[in-house]
């Protein structure tokens, strides 16, 4: 069996990356098969075990952390076998963009600390989900719809490597999910924007063109869960082709659920849990991650 150690850092980072791939060398006692996906910034190392061999992936995962220790580094250990996923199904807020969006409202609303303490918290696992939005939500309650398009443009940017992974996961004829515990409005435009096929989030309800709630269910942890499943039946595949990102409480379902489910810089009860997590690089290290090289990511100039 082949084990997949992936190393990537700031580029630039030969020196560090061939540093801790020789010390991984002796706390590992194996022969390590050496390649990089991009030098100087992805290091792939391959530890082949005999059949006999049966070494838990938490303890061999606890290795390489321990070998790794500060270091700039993010790291993922998984089988070789069946590492290239066929789906990704990615968080919106926090994770494909740098905003909360319903925090960037209330700044325009003049209530950013109260709507923002309620989305840390409720992120971290504080509180209840879809109580905490219903919450944010009956502050928010009268802001003009107009205010949504100026939000939009003026505060919402994709995250580094964003698009980067999701359009060469689509060249590479991956299923591409926007999921959010936010709202439709947001994530059909950075949906766009990023170039995810599909997007799923909550809906507004506006009476008079101003926000009167949200719509009923709301779209939460387990809705999350539920999207990935769905579309998993939908496009004949199963929850291990699938890598799922995300940095929120309301996502671990989902990241656990998923083949290879990643904490992008999360929340700590979210990287306790995800399988691996980008916490030192950007979002193009989920394309490392399944073993991808520089040369073949897909980047548009928009």
């Amino acid at each position: 069996m082949d084990i997949a150690i992936t190393l990537t850092a700031a580029p630039e980072s030969k020196d560090l990356l061939l540093g801790l791939s020789a010390q991984l060398q002796r706390d590992l006692n194996g022969d390590l098969e050496f390649g990089w996906l991009s030098e100087g910034e992805a290091l792939d190392l391959i530890l082949t075990l005999a059949p006999e061999e049966k070494v838990a992936a938490a303890d061999l995962k606890g290795t390489v952390a321990a070998s790794l220790g500060d270091a700039p580094v993010d790291f993922c250990v998984q089988p070789a076998q069946g590492r290239r996923k066929r789906m990704l199904i990615a968080d919106m807020d926090s994770t494909i963009i740098a905003q909360e969006c319903l925090d960037e409202m209330a700044d325009f609303a003049g209530i950013k600390p109260q709507i923002a303490a309620l989305t840390e918290r409720a992120m971290r696992g504080e509180l209840d989900f879809a109580d905490a939005l219903r919450e944010r939500i009956a502050l928010l309650r009268g802001m003009p719809k107009t205010e949504l398009s100026r939000v939009l443009a003026e505060r919402i940017t994709l995250n580094r490597g964003a698009q980067a992974l999701v359009e060469t996961m689509n060249a590479h004829r991956g299923h591409t999910v926007l999921v959010s515990g936010g709202f439709t409005y947001f994530t059909r435009a950075v949906g766009g924007m990023a170039g995810f096929a599909k997007n799923r989030a909550n809906q507004f309800i506006w009476e008079e063109g101003k926000l009167a709630g949200v719509e009923e269910p709301i779209l939460g942890r387990e809705a999350k869960l539920a999207a990935l499943n769905d579309e998993v039946a939908a496009n004949g595949l199963s929850p291990e082709d699938v890598i799922a990102v995300g940095d929120g409480a309301n996502d671990l379902s989902m990241l656990k659920a998923a083949g290879l489910g990643v904490a992008y810089h999360a929340k700590p009860v979210v990287a306790a849990e995800a399988d691996a997590q980008v916490l030192h690089t950007e979002l193009t290290t989920l394309l490392f991650f399944q073993g991808y090289k520089r040369e073949d990511f897909v980047t548009l100039i928009t």
